[in-house]
């Protein structure tokens, strides 16, 4: 079996592993729905998860699935689930109050299986399209609600120190606006940071390192984590959202086709490996923004383009302030806990399902080992 120390010196991050059929042995089914809204794309997300314990384990057998947080973004409207486990339920029972679904088998030796569907209805998140930050004024005096100071706080992977606050204290030299030191923020992030294929999963998020390295390069998680480091280094909240890409891009596809999201002509995506981190930053008297620079660095390596090239700045412009919702967002949890208590903890992230058996993760990029697959339809 493979163990806890070792698996977490060659895993930081959570990887789509394989593919499974949708055939499940049925014993149990729950379900939660609410009604539609209209002026919204509807996906229905469907996940087939075959859990397959390493040889010669035995013992318990835990799977943690990460649930899409409601926002005025985003909505869950039904959430269905079945399988052969033994007890399955929904928590949120955590420091971040990230949505879990959390099912258990009691012998890891016969199969485990689950399949979960999800209907999420999005709207597209576009503050900076309405043109309502024009009228903002940084108020006099900033206070920030209990619950958003939490994301000026550094964590393990998120300094807010050192190397990291001298980095983001050149950045904005004397800028003192906080809208204004986090657009410098992204510009710099976009500008010099690029995405590296070769990282596995998203990334780590390792804010320190990266820097420290002076190779400005990673996935989605590494990115953005520069980013939200930076801001909350100069004062300014900020956070990642861990999701994942549900189908086509519809408004900036006429930039890339396949680097925000695709599907076929009957709006059926596999995704995955869809998984994508986004950002957001708080201003007072206003509330969070959305913020993505790691797209900006996907664009330019998928269409082999310069940051200077006219689209990628079209791109650059409208990822601060602005998302696309063919995307769903999870939760908001960095560096903690899960609930019910997990292993590996605190996990870095939690936007990829994990697992373990009789207490060790399982090793979720064999394909032999965690196998599942995610299809969704709009």
């Amino acid at each position: 079996m493979m163990k806890r120390r070792s698996f977490l010196k060659s895993a930081a991050i959570l990887s789509t592993a394989g593919l499974i059929t949708p055939a499940i042995a049925t014993t149990t089914t729950h379900a939660q729905e609410t009604c539609s809204t209209d002026g919204r794309r509807r996906f229905t997300l469907v996940q087939s998860y075959n859990v397959t314990a390493p040889e010669g384990s035995s013992g318990v057998v835990k799977l943690w699935i990460p649930v899409p947080e409601e926002t005025h973004f985003q909505q869950l409207r039904k959430l269905t689930f079945r399988g052969n486990y033994k007890d399955a339920y929904i928590t949120a029972d955590n420091s971040y109050g990230a949505k879990t679904l959390f099912a258990t088998w009691p012998d890891s030796k016969g199969k485990m299986e689950m399949t979960v569907e999800m209907v999420i209805e999005t709207l597209d998140w576009e503050p900076e399209k309405s043109g309502d930050l024009k009228a903002y004024k940084t108020p006099k005096k900033i206070r920030y609600p209990v619950d958003v100071e939490r994301y000026l706080l550094a964590t393990t992977h998120m300094p807010t120190t050192g190397l990291v606050k001298q980095t983001a204290d050149k950045i904005i030299a004397s800028e003192t606006d906080p809208l204004k030191k986090a657009h410098l923020i992204y510009n710099w992030v976009s500008a010099n940071m690029f995405r590296d294929n070769s990282v596995i999963g998203c990334g780590s998020g390792d804010v320190a390192t990266i820097l420290a390295s002076g190779k400005l390069g990673g996935k989605c998680t590494d990115i953005n984590s520069v980013f939200v480091a930076l801001c909350r280094s100069v004062g300014i909240p900020a956070r990642e959202m861990f999701g994942i890409r549900l189908g086509k891009s519809i408004k900036l596809d006429k930039y890339s086709r396949t680097a925000f999201g695709s599907a076929d002509t009957a709006g059926l995506s596999n995704v995955s490996g869809g998984q994508h981190c986004r950002a957001q930053f708080y201003l007072a008297g206003y509330g969070w923004l959305p913020a993505d620079p790691a797209d900006v660095t996907k664009m330019r390596l998928t269409e082999k383009k310069e940051h200077s090239d006219a689209n990628v700045q079209a791109v650059n412009d409208y990822l601060f302030g602005n998302w696309e919702m063919n995307w769903v967002g999870f939760n908001y949890g960095r560096d903690f806990d899960l609930s019910p208590d997990a292993e590996q903890a605190p996990i870095n992230n939690f936007g990829y399902p994990y697992a373990e058996v009789d207490g060790d993760p399982v090793n979720y990029y064999e394909p032999k080992v965690f196998v599942y697959d995610y299809q969704s339809q709009e």
